[in-house]
């Protein structure tokens, strides 16, 4: 076999197939669009807003790399059309000596085919894009994708459909006042065709991301319009010149920090750690976030390992150098360490190994050590110059510790019932007799009234019905000691098969007192596979909602990654019709006042009678089974995670005792805020 040339790409062929072999050869962008789950997720939101990820990621590596400042995006939501643009190097666009096409067609139409492969030859040492499949995927999901290029006194221009070129490149010297000029821009419009009905981009999300960008990336600006016609409207800037301690602040904007955020930053065998921290007086919970190459690793992986296990370790060491803990007394455990934490952890690896082309978890398992190192060393000496700074983050792990030792017994209490589960079930948990989770399902109701009407009209077979007594309590001010003493709490934790929190199985301490994931799966006595919250529709059920989806959040994160949860949509209004024959007409269900008006449009006056329910308790079980229960004719809305920052700070400004920034929130959003937009 003769060699293939340097930076040829090899394209595998099978051949001496008989003809009715079944197995099938993709050619160029075949594949992404045969299999596109493969490459960007699902073709639902998650996996659209990983387009705009992968052209961003590239105009973020020119920054990266020292060669651009500015990265624009455009979202014109009437059309469908984003657009990136940045001002670093431009696209190549001489011909490929393996491909005999420009190098800007060839990363747009071939798999693997890109310039973040050679290391620091590349001119991209350090890289979030290293697959080499980013821009091509966006290309071949793309019903229409436009590239234009400005390097070396040009502009280079092509257009493509569904992974095609529609055209040669073409090129035109930029005018005199021009001829500096140097950057990409991408334009592409997704292709329904591979997309699910009815996604579209979310302008806050894009936002979100954005904006980790530019903390990120400090002294990088980035412009960002949404919108229709988005192009003729005023840019957001995004730019924050404190890079990280702006970014931890800005995490912990709703608490009241401790001291002022702790920043460290150092390179080691070219790795490049960056870390922010701060901790917070009226949190019991941490917000831990990490980016790999400025790519959020929502999975964590071994940067995150390396801080966790630092911080453990050093805070221990400090404490035991102070007195604070005696010869004979226990390690602080890590999720006391970090209660109430703030932090961003950042590295910059010449050579990341990601789980899967989504990038969700690292794992370079010589970071791990590195981070290790530099959050034990830099930040140990940080806090050993600051004692006020120590003395309080000291305190806050104690009260932690002590708090969690108050909570033993009912910890333990809980943990001997879910052991014990159908002799210590709650006495007003109705259960379905079905064993199988993933088709069993249960319904939290408020109050014994409604839990009596879904009692009756549930199907016993797959549906639970868990009545509560009144509001729970708000989890979000109070710590675990608290938690396991309220009987309504204790109640929803045996139901449902959550277990103690903080896992499954329980979790080992390793050697430095950092605690060690466990094995079990956290959710695998879980006893249902959806968790449906029913309240009324007005004002103290969506209270009681948010109440139970705040305790929801803080006990099992995982519910909401997984997509366990759910909430019901009862109707509001009965409309029926009224006078001769109107026994034979069907009731109109309606549920919120705008499908009301829909509803009586056309109708005359005394030609109808309308019922507001105040509750569910007022619906008979039939009507709350044809319109709330059954899973053929019912709404169901799935809440889902995309942004764990972020709704841990929704929670905290809606549970939390800070009044101000809450009313702001009312102030600002109130008359139009609906449940799709509190979607966490």
């Amino acid at each position: 076999m003769v060699p293939a040339p340097a930076g040829a790409i090899i394209t595998p062929q099978l051949t001496n197939l008989p003809p009715s072999s079944p197995f099938q050869v993709l050619e160029g962008l075949d594949p992404v669009r045969k299999r596109p789950g493969m490459y960007i997720g699902s073709t639902g939101q998650r996996g659209l807003h990983h387009l705009v990820w992968e052209i961003l990621d590239n105009a973020v590596d020119e920054v990266q790399a020292g060669e651009a400042t500015t990265v624009g995006v455009t979202i014109d939501t009437a059309t469908g059309w984003v657009t990136v643009t940045d001002d670093g190097r431009g696209i190549p666009v001489d011909t490929h000596p393996a491909t005999g096409k420009s190098a800007l067609e060839t990363v747009l139409t071939v798999l693997h085919a890109g310039g973040k492969f050679g290391g620091d030859a590349s001119g991209y040492s350090i890289s979030g894009g290293l697959h080499g499949v980013g821009v091509s995927v966006v290309n071949a999901l793309s019903e229409a994708l436009r590239v234009t290029v400005w390097r070396e006194g040009a502009e280079h221009t092509q257009s493509f459909a569904r992974g095609a070129a529609l055209a040669p490149l073409s090129s035109a010297p930029l005018p005199p006042a021009d001829a500096g000029r140097h950057g990409t821009r991408v334009a592409f419009k997704f292709d329904p065709q591979i997309f699910s009905s009815g996604v579209e981009f979310d302008p806050d999300a894009i936002r979100a991301r954005l904006r980790e960008l530019a903390f990120l990336n400090a002294g990088a600006t980035i412009h960002y319009r949404a919108g229709p016609s988005a192009e003729s409207l005023d840019p957001e800037i995004l730019h924050y010149e404190g890079g990280l301690r702006e970014y931890v602040a800005w995490l912990n904007r709703d608490k009241h920090p401790l001291h002022a955020p702790i920043y460290v930053k150092a390179t080691v065998n070219r790795v490049v750690v960056e870390v922010g921290l701060q901790w917070t007086a009226d949190s019991f919970t941490d917000t831990c976030v990490g980016f790999v190459n400025s790519v959020k690793t929502v999975d964590g992986g071994t940067h995150m390992d390396g801080m966790r296990a630092a911080l453990t370790r050093t805070i221990n060491a400090l404490a035991r150098k102070a007195k604070a803990l005696k010869e004979g007394d226990p390690n602080l455990p890590g999720d006391h360490v970090r209660e109430g934490l703030g932090a961003v952890v950042s590295v910059r690896v010449p050579d990341p190994e990601f789980e899967g082309q989504t990038k969700t978890r690292l794992g370079n398992p010589e970071v791990r050590k590195i981070v290790d190192g530099v959050v034990a060393a830099e930040v140990g000496a940080a806090l050993e110059l600051d004692a006020a700074t120590f003395d309080a983050v000291l305190a806050k792990a104690l009260q932690a510790f002590r708090a969690a030792e108050a909570a033993k017994k009912a910890r333990e209490l809980v943990r001997r019932k879910s052991v014990l589960v159908k002799s210590t079930l709650p006495g007003k948990l109705a259960d379905c007799t079905s064993s199988d989770k993933a088709a069993s399902e249960i319904f939290i109701v408020e109050g014994d009234s409604a839990g009596g009407s879904a009692k009756q009209a549930r199907d016993r077979r797959t549906q639970a019905i868990l009545p509560l007594r009144g509001k729970i309590l708000n989890v979000e001010r109070k710590d675990d000691g608290a938690l396991y003493k309220n009987n309504e709490i204790a109640d929803l934790i045996v139901a449902l098969g959550l277990g103690v929190k903080g896992g499954g199985g329980g979790a080992a301490s390793s050697s430095d007192g950092e605690r060690t994931p466990p094995a079990a799966d956290p959710l695998a006595a879980l006893r249902y596979g959806k968790v449906i919250l029913l309240t009324d529709a007005d004002v103290d059920g969506a209270h009681i909602r948010t109440l139970l989806l705040t305790f929801l959040f803080r006990y099992s994160r995982d519910l909401f990654e997984r997509g366990h949860v759910y909430v019901g949509v009862p109707p509001l209004y009965k409309i029926e019709a009224a006078g001769r024959g109107s026994a034979s007409t069907p009731p109109v269900y309606v549920y919120d006042d705008d499908e009301l008006a829909i509803a009586l449009r056309g109708r005359a006056p005394g030609s109808y009678t309308m019922q507001r329910f105040k509750g569910l308790g007022e619906m008979m079980p039939e009507q709350l089974w044809s319109t709330t229960l059954d899973p053929a004719t019912r709404t169901l809305r799935r809440l889902t995670l995309q942004d764990a920052a972020e709704a841990s700070h929704l929670f905290a400004l809606l549970m939390g005792d800070r009044v101000a920034p809450r009313r702001a929130l009312i102030e600002a959003h109130g008359a139009r805020l609906t449940l799709d937009q509190l979607d966490i």
